[in-house]
């Protein structure tokens, strides 16, 4: 069976966010355990498993997202991964309908490389700022939202950019404060370097200490920019070590992520299911 790494959200090697990507020939997923047990082996933020659905299934592939220790309702970067291995491989052209736990989402390849998923647009519900937040992140926290049930995170608006770059969390601390995890965000400080708005994220509580880019939390960050800053394209920073690039576009109940991705690994997994 073959497995492949890819790095999302980047236009060159070891940047963005690495996925695990394994397309499987069955008509079916193989069990939860073999799953996992995969996801773990990979030990990236996120696997993805994708099966292909005969016609007529309302979508082109299932798909399906694991990180290290449990499996989740919504991934961009693995999603963006898939189509890209599905694009580069010629296993599919066009556009790709993927049927997943939140939804059927869509990828479309374009002439320049570039992939454009379809996702619904996350819900943000003002918060107070909830107890001991800002001192697990280090950080004032100026306003705090609740996201959809997809993705669970809290989105946590800070001072600046600089603010963002500079957290050092308590991980243990964080996992108190949502069900997957904290979005730290913050205006850009120089938009003309190409970006409108920076972010990390944290998910302790999945496994995943600080996510090099997170596409399902850009569902929420494009809402959240496009009423600050009066626009809804919008290009997003994810300010990991790795970093990497997510473009947006609010279209009302769906949010359009757009970016790249690179092959960086391509195997064979000798322990099939």
């Amino acid at each position: 069976m073959r497995i492949r790494i890819v790095d999302a959200f980047t236009d060159r090697p070891f940047a963005g966010n690495p996925a695990g990507v394994l397309l499987l020939d069955s008509p079916s997923f193989p069990d939860d355990t073999w799953l996992g047990d995969v996801a773990r082996e990979v030990n990236l933020s996120e696997t993805a498993f994708a099966h292909p659905l005969p016609p007529g299934a309302g979508a082109d592939w299932a798909l399906r997202w694991f990180t290290p220790t449990t499996e989740v309702d919504m991934c961009g970067h693995a999603t963006l991964a898939t189509a890209h291995v599905l694009r580069t491989t010629g296993a599919a052209t066009g556009t790709v309908r993927f049927a997943a736990r939140c939804g059927i989402l869509t990828a479309t390849a374009h002439d320049d490389g570039s992939l454009t998923l379809d996702f619904p647009t996350s819900p943000l519900t003002p918060l107070d700022v909830p107890d001991g937040v800002a001192r697990a992140l280090g950080a004032r926290v100026l306003s705090a939202h609740d996201t959809s049930e997809h993705i669970g995170d809290l989105v946590v608006e800070l001072a600046d950019e600089p603010t963002v770059r500079a957290l050092t969390p308590d991980f243990k601390a964080l996992v108190a404060h949502s069900k997957r995890g904290i979005i730290a965000t913050a205006p850009a400080q120089d938009p003309a370097r190409g970006y409108d708005f920076v972010s990390r994220g944290f998910f302790p509580g999945v496994g995943i200490d600080e996510d090099p880019v997170t596409g399902s939390a850009h569902t929420a960050l494009a809402p959240f920019w496009a009423a600050r800053l009066g626009r809804t394209e919008l290009t997003g920073l994810q300010a990991s070590a790795r970093t990497g690039l997510v473009r947006v576009s609010l279209r009302g109940e769906r949010t359009l992520l757009t970016g790249t991705a690179v092959t960086v690994l391509d195997g064979e997994l000798l322990a099939a299911p």
